[in-house]
């Protein structure tokens, strides 16, 4: 699958890895220090509208890590599908922040 060069595989690829990064945050950084379930930590963070642009673009960094793979395999068409995804989640950041602060 990885040795495919598609703008479709690089949507999908754009729209999940921000969250599998989402999941493994919980995880990782949240789950050890609080003891909430997954649906309390999102009820907490759709509650709290200022960490949600935050949590989006920290998440985002996996995006970048997959861009990074695929531009350096030569992927190209691949890491515009992961771009263009990008892109649009950080338009969402922006109109999250306008709207919300």
């Amino acid at each position: 699958m990885l040795k495919r060069d598609n703008l479709p595989l690089g949507i999908v690829l754009g729209i999940f890895t921000p969250v599998l990064a989402f999941f493994l945050y919980y995880l990782l950084v949240f789950m050890p220090k609080h003891d909430v379930s997954l649906s309390e930590f999102m009820k907490l963070v759709l509650e709290n509208r200022q960490t949600l642009p935050k949590l989006i673009s920290v998440c985002l960094l996996l995006n970048g890590v997959i861009f990074y793979f695929y531009t350096r395999v030569r992927k190209d068409i691949t890491a515009k599908g992961i771009f263009l995804v990008t892109m649009l989640y950080a338009i969402t950041i922006l109109l999250l922040k306008i709207l919300h602060g």
